[in-house]
């Protein structure tokens, strides 16, 4: 911990200015540096040319359940619409980094499509429609959406769902009789409707998985 406060100004140290500062040797500096560097510490420098504390955060592995990732990645795809160009680079940045630490298996082959094209471009327009998609599928009513360049469809939802920075709504079609996958993002309304739906064999989310 002092080592790491003497590093925090920014500066450029040296082995032998620190030592001196801790009251120890260099040969002890060296190895502590050492630890500190394995431990996932952002420690920058060599022996000879002196140590500074990088300007970066270093995580240890996360493990996070899929409403924390769906949270994460709602947060990332709102910031990444923002005007302030720093943040949206640092948006982008960061999602690149989740993705690419993302299990391979973690998008189904054939979901892969959908992020085929700008995934960030429009993510932050289905923001909107997570709270009532979600208030939906829990009291089990009836949604009426209408999708961009679409016709309205009246949609039992059985499950949302992130597949990497897209939001999906997966449901029972009632105007078209068969289950259906919406983007959040493509979708221009949500609108509860008043009836309620009980369920029916054929068109579960069991169903639909099987």
């Amino acid at each position: 911990m002092e080592i790491l406060r003497l590093l925090g100004d920014g500066g450029l140290h040296t082995a032998g200015a620190l030592a001196a500062r801790l009251g120890v040797s260099q040969r002890t500096l060296y190895r502590d540096m050492e630890v500190l560097a394995s431990r996932g510490v952002p420690v920058e420098g060599t022996r000879g040319s002196g140590y500074r504390l990088a300007r970066r955060i270093v995580l240890p592995p996360l493990e996070l359940s899929p409403e924390e990732m769906e949270a994460l990645s709602l947060g990332l795809a709102i910031v990444g619409e923002a005007t302030d160009p720093a943040l949206k680079a640092a948006a982008l940045g960061l999602a690149d980094k989740v993705e690419a630490a993302l299990p391979m298996d973690a998008l189904p082959a054939p979901e892969a499509w959908k992020l085929a094209v700008n995934p960030l471009a429009d993510a932050a327009r289905g923001f909107a429609h997570v709270a009532p998609v979600r208030a939906a599928i829990g009291a089990r009513q009836k949604l009426e959406i209408l999708p961009r360049g679409g016709m309205p469809d009246v949609l039992r939802p059985l499950r949302l769902e992130v597949l990497g920075r897209i939001w999906v709504l997966t449901g029972w079609s009632e105007t078209r009789e068969r289950f259906a996958e919406h983007r959040l993002d493509l979708l221009e309304r949500v609108s509860p409707l008043p009836a309620l739906f009980t369920d029916e064999p054929g068109k579960r989310l069991e169903d639909y998985l099987r």
